[in-house]
């Protein structure tokens, strides 16, 4: 019997010798080689190159380990000693509400305010009639050199035959006469929400300047020319591609006004066409359905009858987390939204109406086990909103639910304590960085300066992350604020964060690549360069770990890889990059001036 086993083994080994000789050795697709990589592990800081097959990292360590992995089909890329990171994960924004991002003249990023009015006085000549000349937010005026608003008399000046609106953030807008009229300012066509103030000067006449919340300025937008769709199609590809220019490869869609799933046409289109180069979780709101009694019955009614689908299921054919579901939010209710202006007092609700319509509609979503994130941007309504939810916990355990606070700028630290016991986590903004002058007008330089409270926050432990909150309260560069979070200074270079409440660079480079994870229920599988994770990373244009503090809003990336695949190359690796079909339409002021300033790529 002993003799048998052992022929047994003996012709099973020299079975698979023979097999495994006969066998072609597989490389790698794609090495990245003599860069200079932040892994995010503790376990192995750092490396200088790594291999990835099927779009999932699968070695990592020197050039000379690596590259031992190549065959004749690998895609050997030369970092050129560059700075390599883990791709930036914004887990609050909203691209499905930029399906007209083609039709904006972009003012991100734009240095001069007089570089600014000249963009609408050429885009006023290249736009045809019928067509509006427009900006709509993610901007700031305190970007600008003359660290200032237009004047409605300089905006007139520079589109005086379209109608015109540029708008700043949800504060304010500015309308032309053929845009009030249009608007129909003055008249009940105007879409006025409370908290609306229209400028008059002294004869009583209408200035154009408005000055309201996010409600007004949503509708506002939807009474404008609408893009056809191709046109949506080729604007959300350019928003992200945009995005992919910063080394964004994930980005959660956090609440459109285009609902789940007629809105997300556009996204199925590009992922059908393996052309989503982003992996785009989502948060969905049913905003305009009259048929429910609120928006929670109309989300309910959505996942669980008209268009089933249950949170944590992907959609897209190939991608994992292309277009993932994630629960509800970032509103419940309309009437308790706290709308942050920072140019303006908090919105304070009312208790008893917070805790009343908490109750109600977080008990059905519990019930129901739709995930939820909630904007909630002061802490005098987070207080009542976690009374009610402590409540709800005890007759209705959360049970490891995922549920956020979105923004939660002014939150205590007594606060953040109660969220981290109820099982919850933070996702921050970077508006302090765009708009904190502002707030420092309205409050104080000292509030300014905990605002937020960076510091308590990472040390708590909670589950965290900075986002952008891109594309109108905020700019879809994450930079700005990763220079904030580290240098304390906004757009403008006042020092606006104490500096014991600033985090180093590595600290904040966590919030935006692994912090991320937890909110999308996708730890251990995005956020680092480890064997096993997928491959989205960035090479960077400048190293983020050693160039001087007032470089790091100025990076960008050179090459941005997602799933194992180029998304985007700019200078060296710009023939990386995969060709985008012609922007639409061909008036566009993303056709003419690019996205970001200064960028055509």
């Amino acid at each position: 019997m002993k003799k048998l086993i052992v022929l047994v083994i003996v012709m099973i080994c020299g079975f698979n010798s023979r097999a495994q000789s006969n066998k072609q050795f597989t490389g790698a697709d794609m090495i990245v080689f003599n860069a200079k990589i932040s892994t995010g592990s503790l376990t192995r800081p750092g490396a200088s190159a790594l291999a990835v097959k099927r779009g999932r990292i699968y070695a990592v360590g020197t050039d000379e380990e690596i590259l031992e992995l190549k065959d004749n089909n690998t895609r050997l890329i030369d970092a050129g000693a560059r700075r390599l990171i883990p791709g930036i994960n914004d887990a609050h924004t909203h691209i499905l509400n930029e399906r007209s991002f083609n039709y904006n003249v972009r003012w991100e990023g734009v240095p001069t305010l007089k570089q600014a009015l000249d963009m609408l006085r050429v885009q006023a000549k290249r736009t045809p009639e019928g067509q509006w000349v427009k900006v709509i937010g993610g901007w700031s005026p305190y970007q600008f050199e003359e660290n200032r608003l237009p004047t409605i008399e300089e905006i007139r000046k520079a589109v005086p035959d379209r109608p015109v609106i540029v708008q700043y953030a949800y504060n304010r807008a500015y309308l032309n006469d053929l845009a009030m009229e249009a608007f129909g300012v003055g008249t009940d066509k105007f879409p006025d929400s409370p908290g609306t103030i229209f400028e008059k000067d002294k004869n009583g006449k209408y200035t154009g300047i408005v000055h309201s919340y996010t409600f007004t300025f949503a509708a506002l937008e939807l009474m404008v020319p609408q893009p056809s769709e191709e046109e949506q199609i080729s604007s959300i590809a350019n928003a992200i591609h945009h995005m992919n220019r910063f080394g964004v490869t994930t980005a959660v869609d956090a609440a459109s006004i285009y609902g789940y799933p007629h809105g997300h046409t556009p996204i199925q289109q590009l992922a059908k066409e393996n052309r989503l180069n982003i992996r785009m979780p989502f948060i969905d709101l049913q905003f305009g359905d009259t048929s429910s009694p609120s928006l929670v019955d109309a989300q309910i009614n959505t996942v669980t009858r008209k268009s089933p689908i249950s949170p944590g299921e992907n959609m897209h054919p190939t991608l994992a987390h292309g277009h993932e579901y994630e629960g509800t939010g970032e509103i419940l209710r309309l009437e308790i939204h706290d709308h942050e202006n920072f140019d303006r007092p908090a919105v304070i609700i009312d208790e008893e109406l917070m805790q009343q319509y908490i109750k109600e509609d977080i008990t059905k979503l519990v019930g129901k086990g739709i995930p939820f994130r909630l904007h909630i941007s002061y802490n005098e309504n987070i207080t009542p909103f976690l009374n009610a939810l402590e409540a709800i916990n005890e007759e209705t355990p959360l049970d490891g639910l995922r549920w956020s606070i979105e923004h939660a700028e002014t939150i205590s630290a007594d606060n953040i304590a109660r969220v981290k016991k109820l099982g919850g986590g933070i996702a921050l903004d970077m508006k302090m960085a765009m708009h904190g002058d502002g707030f420092i007008k309205t409050y104080s330089v000292e509030k300014a300066q905990q605002t937020p409270r960076l510091r308590q926050l990472v040390d708590s432990g909670i589950p965290l992350a900075i986002t952008t909150d891109a594309f109108r309260a905020s700019s879809y560069n994450p930079w700005i604020g990763m220079s904030w979070m580290t240098t304390g200074k906004s757009v403008s270079g006042s020092e606006i964060l104490a500096k014991d409440n600033r985090l180093t660079r590595e600290e904040a480079l966590k919030l935006v690549t692994v912090g991320p994870t937890w909110f999308e229920d996708q730890e251990g599988e995005t956020g680092k360069i480890v064997p096993g994770y997928f491959a989205d990373f960035t090479l960077l244009d400048k190293d983020y770990f050693t160039i001087p503090d007032e470089e790091i809003k100025t990076i960008s990336s050179v090459l941005t890889v997602v799933d194992g695949r180029v998304v985007f190359g700019a200078e060296d690796y710009s023939e990386l990059s995969p060709e985008l079909p012609g922007t639409l339409p061909e008036w566009s002021p993303v056709k003419y001036f690019g996205g970001y300033y200064n960028a055509k790529n």
